[in-house]
């Protein structure tokens, strides 16, 4: 996660994503760096929007919290339940490609 968390500081800073920022930043934090991963990470993030993808994670779980605080304990609360659940994962796909990339 560190070196996401990486780029996402790069751009929070407004500077460009490229290996040399994104090593740096691991370097300062203390992070023993992985030139392939950060290769890896840089290249991924070519087509990526950054900004786009991280107001679509940060409204997944905004949209989650009204099924978890239902939490009830009849049979019928989960039947409830389950189609926000089914919105949730639809809501969340559009950063799924990016989080997988490191496991």
């Amino acid at each position: 996660m560190e070196y996401v968390y990486a780029a996402m500081l790069l751009h929070s800073a407004e500077k460009d994503i490229d290996e040399d920022g994104v090593s740096s930043v691991l370097s300062a934090a203390g992070v023993e760096v992985d030139g392939a991963r950060v290769k890896a990470l840089v290249t991924s993030l070519g087509d990526v929007d950054i900004g786009e993808a991280m107001a679509t994670a940060v409204a997944a779980p905004v949209a989650a919290a009204p099924a978890a605080a239902g939490g009830g304990g009849g049979d019928a609360a989960p039947a409830a339940e389950e189609a926000p659940a089914e919105e949730e994962e639809e809501e969340a796909g559009g950063f799924e490609g990016l989080g997988s990339l490191f496991g």
